[in-house]
């Protein structure tokens, strides 16, 4: 009899347990889209407004072909199907394209190797108040201070004009002391190295003496952009790093190229691989992405 007293107040207690789950539970769902955005429903701030692109490209075939045989030269030589498999490229493996894109290539020859890869990222904000292009530039900022580039402005693009100044602009300009970053030269242009200083005998310390070269804001591309550039030495040959990173809108760009040697007598030109990378910025950013 005491066990039958007992039963009706377990059931209630297991049904008010029940209960309080299906409430915790409720809402997990909601806004099940990839671009659902953080205080849109039970919160006081707003959700910050949609960036401008929406979707990306397929990026093995953002680049042009042209474009790949000058960065990649020797191409497979003599080889017109060896050639076009490279030139096809091998698309990185991401979990959401219309949110991460990317591409590899890879050119191996007797006198060394060389890569480029290309990553496309569309940014959404998930932060009340914050809009996805705001997140795009925190997180370009992020990537400028860890590769220690000169920036005269935190969050330059804020005050950054509308107008592109002229690729013509004599690459002297920046000559002076405490001149702006923004102020310096652009690239010489695609695979010019004729005023390129011959390679020393051994790396040097730095990535390229030429200021010009140095790890800079570059003022031609998107809404933020920076190029950085390293040289290394290891046992078996040296290697230059080159990226270029630009943000437009609510997207993120970034190139890598690299060359590699085992000679270390003939060092990778920084005119070469920032011009042709740089190039490559420019074209992509031409493209306009996704819309």
């Amino acid at each position: 009899m005491q066990r039958r007293a007992y039963a009706p107040a377990a059931a209630l207690a297991a049904a008010v347990l029940a209960t309080g789950l299906a409430g915790c539970g409720g809402g997990s769902g909601d806004g099940g889209g990839i671009d659902a955005k953080a205080g849109q429903s039970g919160s006081s701030a707003p959700a910050g407004p949609p960036g401008k692109y929406h979707s990306l490209p397929e990026p093995c075939g953002y680049v042009s072909p042209a474009t790949l045989r000058r960065m990649l030269p020797g191409a497979g030589d003599g080889d017109e199907e060896e050639a076009k498999r490279l030139l096809r490229g091998q698309a990185a493996i991401t979990y959401d394209t219309d949110r991460r894109v990317g591409c590899r290539w890879k050119l191996e020859t007797p006198n060394g190797t060389r890569h480029l890869s290309v990553d496309f990222e569309r940014v959404v904000s998930y932060q009340p108040g914050v809009s996805d292009e705001a997140r795009a530039q925190q997180l370009y900022e992020r990537q400028a201070t860890a590769a220690h580039i000169p920036s005269a402005t935190p969050s330059s693009s804020s005050a950054k004009p509308s107008a592109k100044p002229s690729t013509a602009a004599s690459p002297g300009a920046s000559a002076g002391a405490g001149a702006s970053p923004r102020a310096e030269g652009p690239v010489p242009q695609l695979g010019d190295e004729s005023a390129a200083p011959s390679a020393p005998s051994s790396p040097p310390a730095s990535a390229s003496s030429d200021p010009r070269l140095a790890p800079r804001v570059l003022d031609d591309l998107g809404d933020d952009a920076f190029v950085n550039d390293k040289l290394a030495t290891t046992g078996t040959g040296v290697h230059r790093d080159v990226t270029v990173v630009f943000r437009s809108s609510n997207v993120l760009v970034t190139i890598a190229y690299d060359q590699w040697t085992t000679d270390k007598q003939h060092v990778p030109s920084s005119q070469d691989l920032q011009g042709k990378a740089h190039g490559l910025a420019r074209e992509l950013d031409a493209g306009h992405f996704g819309n």
